[in-house]
């Protein structure tokens, strides 16, 4: 099911949309007015910023989409998630269009993105340098981009956009039936040497120049699961693979793992893989064939997503079977969206012919995937919802400002039914909690040692 952009009538025609004199935003470069005052709303004419003059008064935030409205929407949702509204009783509620930027991703990174505007190239391995060739230094490198390259080089060096992160994380995997067949409570920590904004040394971790990050998922729930754990090593060349490690309680030892067995889930029941991470899961020269293939407005959870009313900031669910299949999620009109294309050329035996990932143009975040069976029929989806962690007077904070980060994400087979529902939450089993751009998550977790440590606790 092709993606296609279809803009309001009142003279923004899709081809006006599509061949106006623009890098990414309608009446003026996106960027040039973010730099001016935080907000996108000279960037954008009122009927992209509101769904309710989208729509002509149909929808109005607040409003709930599901499968009684769901066709008039239809041109502003990936094919996976129309068709989990349209057939599996998956609903989405409408929200205002976020505005001010500032809202959108960490202050810092937005802040450094600003700064270093125009300081980023490619160099001859087509790696992200700066002009004096040396690793990046922090923010986006390409802000306002519409090139399908830069796209994803931006998002592959920094996932989380945050110099170091631990991640609480309940994950439970639902079967075709709609019920629970695993429950996985874990945390992944990820740390950046290079390109760091909040966390000092900055811009890098001198002697680790050469390194992307480190990244370490490790589960504490259930029993037969507790212990687990892998650790990958980045490199910034991004045509090499990470090291990959693994810690195995019954064997209590580290083994080095294949690390180009990036389509296969971590634990039993899970539709997760590494290579879907931030829809980057991979090095970005282990897919190719990079290119634009749509672009229009869009609805997804760029914001609202923190429940801040369960004290663990669990979510309630909805839909499937036995009402437990989706996240009850917040969605908003995103402006533009930017839809890339690629291929796994890196992967001679990968399950996927090519993933499709929906940028917010505002800020180059990732806002669905959407990958493909080798026939070229839509197979999994990755369908994430973001929040600032403010609500009212409640705040987690990330030094002087509110906290910024995903809130939770639905990982779907759409050819065997199957669902992986994960949530960031205050904490899990073993006194591990969420926690942003402290030095001590290296030491404590993103080294063999710490996955020795993590086994035995």
């Amino acid at each position: 099911m092709p993606f296609r952009s279809v803009i309001p009538h009142r003279g923004w025609t899709r081809r006006r949309f599509l061949q106006g004199a623009l890098l990414s935003g309608v009446l003026m470069p996106l960027w040039d007015a973010i730099a001016q005052n935080g907000e996108i709303t000279r960037a954008y004419p009122d009927e992209l910023l509101s769904i309710e003059a989208y729509t002509k008064g149909r929808l109005k935030p607040g409003d709930q989409i599901d499968a009684s409205n769901v066709e008039s929407v239809k041109d502003l949702l990936e094919p996976i998630k129309y068709a989990q509204i349209a057939t599996l009783g998956r609903r989405l509620t409408l929200a205002p269009t976020t505005i001010d930027i500032m809202r959108l991703s960490p202050w810092e990174y937005l802040e450094a993105t600003v700064r270093h505007r125009g300081q980023a190239m490619f160099d001859a391995r087509g790696n992200v340098v700066t002009r004096e060739g040396k690793p990046w230094i922090g923010g986006h490198p390409f802000p306002g981009s519409a090139n399908a390259l830069e796209l994803m080089a931006g998002l592959t060096l920094s996932w989380g956009r945050h110099d170091a992160s631990l991640y609480a994380i309940k994950e439970v995997d639902i079967d075709p039936a709609g019920e629970p067949a695993f429950d996985y409570q874990c945390a992944w920590a990820e740390m950046s040497p290079i390109g760091r904004v909040s966390i000092e040394p900055k811009p890098y971790w001198p002697g680790h120049e050469d390194k992307l990050r480190f990244q370490t998922v490790f589960f504490v729930a259930p029993d037969g699961v507790r212990g687990t754990s892998y650790l990958n090593v980045w490199a910034y060349d991004q045509h090499q693979f990470p090291d990959l490690y693994g810690y195995l309680p019954a064997f209590k030892r580290i083994r080095q793992f294949p690390t180009d067995q990036r389509f296969e889930p971590l634990v039993p029941g899970s539709t997760l893989y590494l290579s879907d991470a931030w829809a980057a899961g991979d090095p970005l020269y282990t897919w190719g064939n990079y290119r634009v293939v749509g672009r229009g407005p869009m609805l997804a959870a760029v914001s609202g997503g923190w429940n801040a009313s369960h004290p663990n900031w669990e979510h309630g669910t909805h839909g499937g079977p036995k009402g437990k299949t989706f996240w009850d999620t917040t969605v908003e009109l995103v402006p533009e969206a930017i839809i890339v294309e690629a291929e796994p050329t890196g992967f001679p035996r990968a399950p996927v012919s090519k993933k499709r990932v929906w940028f917010d143009a505002r800020t180059q975040l990732p806002i669905a995937m959407v990958s493909y069976d080798r026939r070229g029929q839509p197979y999994r989806s990755f369908d994430g919802a973001y929040a600032l962690y403010q609500d009212g007077d409640r705040a987690f904070m990330d030094g002087k400002h509110p906290y910024w980060s995903w809130a939770h994400v639905h990982a779907f087979d759409i050819q065997t039914g199957r669902m992986t529902r994960l949530e960031q939450v205050r904490s899990v089993s073993g006194g591990h909690r969420t926690s942003v751009n402290d030095a001590g998550i290296y030491d404590r977790y993103l080294t063999n040692a710490a996955l020795m440590r993590l086994g035995a606790a």
